[in-house]
């Protein structure tokens, strides 16, 4: 069986960089995915799915349930690892009720955690467009993800809150700090 910890956080929040390198750490049982990094891929590949994902990742909008759920699904049922941190996902009431139902119905994934990497949104934007990697790092198009994430926090906060499934993490720490919290903590939890 899969253990599986989702790891949310704003644009910025320095998730994806947390959760590489506790894999990279653990790299004998644990492994790291992106939401972004896996539809990134399907776009570069040039398949028509690819095009497809590329019409929504460039307005800074959510990529449709089906193909943001399959996509994961099959890469953690995959993974060549027992544990699995998957960041950027879920984004939104729908994406995190069809992944609750795939759970239910599914024994091959166990959900251990999700953890939030907190940071502010002033923080957020800074590292952003500090960065600058693409056509997605603008500040017109990070005011689009940025609400996007924001919109449904709340509901998602409360729904694993509910499941004692919720973990915040100071994000606004250095990346040792933060990394060292995460770590021990999914350590605690497999």
């Amino acid at each position: 069986m899969k253990k599986l910890f989702l790891i949310i956080g704003a644009p910025g929040s320095g998730k994806t960089t947390d959760a590489a390198i506790i894999a990279e750490r653990n790299s004998d049982t644990m492994v790291h995915y992106s939401t972004g990094d896996l539809l990134r891929a399907e776009v570069a590949s040039g398949s028509e799915r690819g095009q497809l994902i590329d019409s929504f990742i460039s307005k800074g909008l959510i990529v449709p349930i089906e193909i943001a759920v399959e996509t994961i699904t099959q890469a953690i049922k995959n993974a060549p690892s027992d544990v699995v941190l998957f960041d950027g996902y879920p984004r939104s009431n729908e994406q995190m009720n069809e992944l609750d139902k795939f759970l239910q119905n599914d024994n091959s994934i166990e959900l251990l955690s999700v953890i939030e990497v907190v940071v502010s949104e002033t923080v957020a934007r800074d590292r952003v467009l500090g960065r600058a990697r693409g056509a997605d790092d603008d500040e017109k198009v990070f005011n689009n993800r940025m609400s996007v994430y924001t919109g449904p926090l709340a509901d998602i906060q409360n729904f694993y809150a509910a499941k004692s499934f919720l973990k915040k993490i100071d994000g606004e720490r250095s990346i040792e700090q933060i990394v060292d919290e995460m770590e021990l903590y999914i350590k605690s939890k497999i």
